[in-house]
């Protein structure tokens, strides 16, 4: 491929999908250890399930900037404009298609995640191809990142107890007790 920024975006949707699907399974897996709950879903709410797209995009993020640092430009901005479409896109998804369903298919919701992921990665690409922008929106971006974090980290152990944070199947919200 000649485009070296389409293809790093690329592999990164696979990178992301795969690491994602595991991270499904790592907090059980872990023997439901809390401190895991801060990078893994803790329960099946859509809240804990968007943390799939989020850790994966980070550690792929932080494994390829070594190599993609000399051939683009805007990548912490970028990193985070997919980071933030990701989520957006399953809530608005799944909440679409529930609305009209009135009930979650596992398989649909796969789907969703991988859509996300691409819709991550395509927002990503964009920004990437841009002319260089302002420095300073590398240190808003950032700031965007870890705030995006810790709203995850402080929502695994302190969900509001609304439907986004409940586990449908159990009705807990955030980690088991």
């Amino acid at each position: 491929m000649k485009n070296p920024v389409l293809k790093w975006e690329l592999i990164g949707i696979a990178v992301i999908s795969l690491l994602g699907s595991a991270f499904h399974f790592i907090f059980e897996w872990a023997g439901e250890l809390a401190p895991i709950g801060f990078f893994t879903p803790v329960n099946e709410s859509v809240f804990e399930h968007l943390k799939l797209t989020f850790w994966p995009t980070i550690l792929y993020s932080l494994f390829s900037y070594k190599w993609r640092k000399s051939t683009t430009t805007n990548f912490i901005l970028a990193k985070a404009v997919g980071l933030y479409t990701m989520p957006i896109a399953i809530i608005v998804i799944f909440y679409g298609y529930t609305t009209f369903t009135g009930e979650s298919i596992v398989i649909i919701d796969i789907l969703i995640f991988f859509i996300a992921v691409v819709c991550g990665q395509l927002a990503s690409y964009r920004i990437l191809k841009m002319k260089p922008l302002p420095p300073w929106l590398s240190w808003v971006s950032l700031s965007f990142i870890v705030i995006l974090a810790l709203i995850y980290g402080l929502f695994t152990f302190f969900p509001p107890h609304v439907p986004f944070f409940m586990d449908e199947n159990t009705g807990i919200y955030g980690i088991p007790k």
